[in-house]
C-alpha cells in the first residue's frame, strides 16, 4: 500500500467539493469520487443529481459505499504529509544576517518565527512552545517574526500601541484616547488594518487594471504601426510603377515620393517608439509599487502596514492615455500631387498615367444588366438589358416595392457586398443625367435625394455642361472635355468610388470614405427627354481593355 500511494499526488487524494483529503470517500456511477458527507450535501441542495465534476445527470439518487481501498490510501496519505510536516517544522535555522534572532536563545541565535506583542519578544519554534501551550500565554498577540517590537510602544505613555485614531489618523495607546485623543474617532488596530487591506485590495485591483490597459494600448499602437506598414508598403509599390512609366523624365521625383513617404512612416515609427517605451516605463513603475502592495496586504504587521499604507495607497504619477493615438499617416493623393508638381513638363505622361490607372480599374469589370422590376414606368428599356430612356407615355405597369414610382430611374439586376467592380456607360448626345452606385435600401417612392448620407454615391450633368458630384454639399466639376463614355470603379474594402472619362482616360470625381454596410447596385437615370433635347439613351457599354 505505501509503495503504491507514493506513486500517487496530492490531487488524486482530493475532494473537488471541499478541496481536501478525502473522508469517507465514496464512488458515484461516472466513477469520480468525492467525501461521503461533500457528495451527500451537494445532492441534498441540487436536484436533479447530477456530478460535480462531468455534469452527468441521474434520474434517481445513487446509493452511496464507501470505498475502502481509496480511504485506507487516503488516511496513509494524510499520516505521511503529516509527517512530513512535523520534520519539516523540527529542521530549524541558525539566523543569518537581516534576519530576526530569537530573544531567549543562548549561544546559537536561531531564527525567530514569530514575535509577540505583549512579551516583546521574538522567538524560534523551540521558546514559542509554551505561547502556545500555557493558557495565559496562548492569550498574547503572536505576528510574523519582527525587528525594534519597541517601536510598538506608545514613546510618551510606554504602553502597547493597539488602537487607531482615525481623527488624526496615527496609532495610539490606550491612555492617549483618555489625554490627547479624547472625544476622537478611535478603533482598535485590527479593524482598521482590515479596512486599509480592503483598500490595498481596490488598490491593487486598478494598478493591475492600468496596467491591462497599457498593454492593451500597446497592442493598439503596434498594430497601427503595422498597418501604417501596409499602406506605405503599397503606396510606394503604386507610386514605382507609376514613376517608372515615366521613365528617365521624373526619377528624381519619383525618389522625393518614396523619401517623402518613408519620412512619414519613420515619423509614425518614432512617435509609436516614445509612447511604447513611455508605456513600458509607466508599466515597470506600477509592477514594482504592485509588487510592493501585494506584500504589504499580505503583511500580519499591524502597524508597519498602517505606517507606509499613505505611501503605497496610490499609484505612482502615470500619464492619461485614453486620448493617445498612432494614427497612420494619410497617403491619399500623394502620388497624384507628385505628378500635379510635374504637370507643366509633364502634361504628355498624364494621359499615360490615367491610362495606367484605367487600365487597372478595368481589370475588375463586370457584366450589367437593367432591373425592368425597378424601372420607373417612364422608362424604355432595349431587351437586352443594356439600354434605358425616358418615352412619352407612362406604362401601366405593377407598383412593387423594388420600382421606383417617381424618380426617372433604374437599377441593376447585379449587386455587389465585397471587393471591386467596373462598367462603362455612354452618355453621348445627352444633356442631362444620373449615374453611380446605390444601396439596397433606398427609398423607391416619391422625391429620392441623390447624397451619400442617403445611401447613393452620384455625378450628374445638367444643361449639356454642368457637371456636379452628389456630395452634401455638391461638387462643382472642371471638365476638361465633355464625356461621351463614362466609367464607373467601386471598391467596396476601401470604400471607394471613382468616375472617369474613358475616352481621355480622366479622373473625374472619387468619393472617398465611403459608408458601406448594404449591397450595392449600380444607378442609372435618363432624365426626362425634354422635348427631344434629352431623348438619347443610356447605354451600358463592353470594357474594351486597354491595350
Amino acid at each position: 500500500m505505501s509503495a503504491a500511494s507514493c506513486l500517487l499526488t496530492e490531487d488524486q487524494f482530493l475532494c473537488s467539493i471541499c478541496q481536501d483529503v478525502f473522508t469517507d470517500p465514496v464512488a458515484i456511477p461516472c466513477g469520480h469520487n468525492f467525501c461521503k458527507t461533500c457528495i451527500t450535501k451537494h445532492w441534498n441542495v441540487n436536484v436533479p443529481y447530477q456530478c460535480p465534476n462531468c455534469n452527468k445527470l441521474f434520474y434517481t439518487r445513487p446509493e452511496l459505499q464507501v470505498n475502502i481501498l481509496i480511504s485506507e490510501m487516503a488516511a496513509q496519505f494524510r499520516q505521511s504529509a503529516q509527517h512530513k510536516a512535523s520534520s519539516s517544522s523540527s529542521e530549524q535555522q541558525a539566523a543569518k544576517p537581516g534576519e530576526v534572532p530569537c530573544d531567549v536563545c543562548t549561544g546559537t541565535k536561531l531564527k525567530a518565527l514569530k514575535s509577540c506583542l505583549v512579551c516583546l519578544d521574538s522567538y524560534c519554534e523551540t521558546h514559542m512552545e509554551p505561547h502556545l501551550t500555557r493558557l495565559g500565554l496562548k492569550r498574547h498577540q503572536l505576528i510574523d517574526s519582527v525587528e525594534n517590537l519597541e517601536g510598538r510602544m506608545c514613546t510618551k505613555h510606554d504602553k502597547l500601541l493597539e488602537l487607531f485614531c482615525k481623527t488624526d489618523q496615527m496609532c495610539v495607546c490606550m491612555l492617549c484616547t483618555v489625554l490627547d485623543h479624547k472625544n476622537h474617532d478611535v478603533v482598535p488596530l485590527k479593524e482598521e488594518y482590515e479596512g486599509k487591506k480592503t483598500e490595498l485590495g481596490k488598490t491593487e485591483a486598478e494598478i493591475q487594471q492600468m496596467i491591462q490597459k497599457r498593454r492593451l494600448k500597446i497592442q493598439e499602437i503596434k498594430h497601427s504601426v503595422e498597418l501604417s506598414e501596409e499602406d506605405a508598403g503599397r503606396e510606394i509599390s503604386d507610386g514605382v510603377q507609376i514613376f517608372t512609366a515615366l521613365k528617365k523624365s521624373v526619377e528624381r521625383s519619383q525618389a522625393e515620393l518614396i523619401n517623402t513617404i518613408k519620412e512619414k512612416q519613420r515619423k509614425t515609427e518614432k512617435q509609436a517608439e516614445g509612447f511604447i517605451k513611455e508605456l513600458e516605463q509607466e508599466i515597470s513603475e506600477l509592477k514594482k509599487r504592485s509588487t510592493e502592495v501585494v506584500q504589504l496586504s499580505h503583511s500580519e504587521d499591524h502597524l508597519h502596514l498602517l505606517q507606509i499604507f499613505r505611501t503605497l495607497n496610490t499609484a505612482p504619477p502615470t500619464k492619461n492615455w485614453t486620448g493617445v493615438r498612432v494614427s497612420p499617416p494619410s497617403y491619399e493623393g500623394t502620388v497624384r500631387r507628385a505628378v500635379n508638381q510635374l504637370e507643366e513638363t509633364l502634361s504628355k505622361q498624364m494621359k499615360n498615367l490615367f491610362e495606367a490607372e484605367l487600365k487597372r480599374v478595368q481589370k475588375s469589370a463586370v457584366d450589367v444588366t437593367l432591373d425592368p422590376d425597378s424601372a420607373n414606368p417612364w422608362l424604355i428599356l432595349s431587351d437586352d438589358g443594356k439600354q434605358v430612356k425616358t418615352g412619352d407615355v407612362k406604362k401601366n405597369l405593377p407598383n412593387n416595392p423594388k420600382r421606383f414610382d417617381r424618380c426617372v430611374c433604374v437599377l441593376a439586376k447585379q449587386s455587389f457586398s465585397s471587393g471591386r467592380f467596373y462598367y462603362e456607360v455612354q452618355v453621348k448626345e445627352k444633356t442631362k443625367w444620373d449615374l453611380g452606385v446605390v444601396r439596397e435600401s433606398i427609398n423607391r417612392k416619391g422625391k429620392i435625394t441623390l447624397t451619400p448620407q442617403k445611401g447613393c454615391w452620384t455625378i450628374w450633368l445638367r444643361n449639356e455642361n454642368e457637371y456636379k458630384a452628389w456630395a452634401d454639399p455638391p461638387v462643382l466639376l472642371s471638365l476638361k472635355s465633355q464625356p461621351e463614355k463614362v466609367g464607373v470603379f467601386v471598391d467596396y474594402e476601401e470604400s471607394l468610388v471613382s468616375f472617369y472619362d474613358v475616352k481621355s482616360a480622366a479622373l473625374i470625381y472619387s468619393f472617398t470614405g465611403c459608408c458601406f454596410t448594404e449591397k450595392l447596385y449600380p444607378f442609372f437615370s435618363p432624365h426626362p427627354n425634354d422635348g427631344g433635347k434629352n431623348s438619347a439613351p443610356l447605354i451600358i457599354s463592353p470594357v474594351n481593355h486597354t491595350e
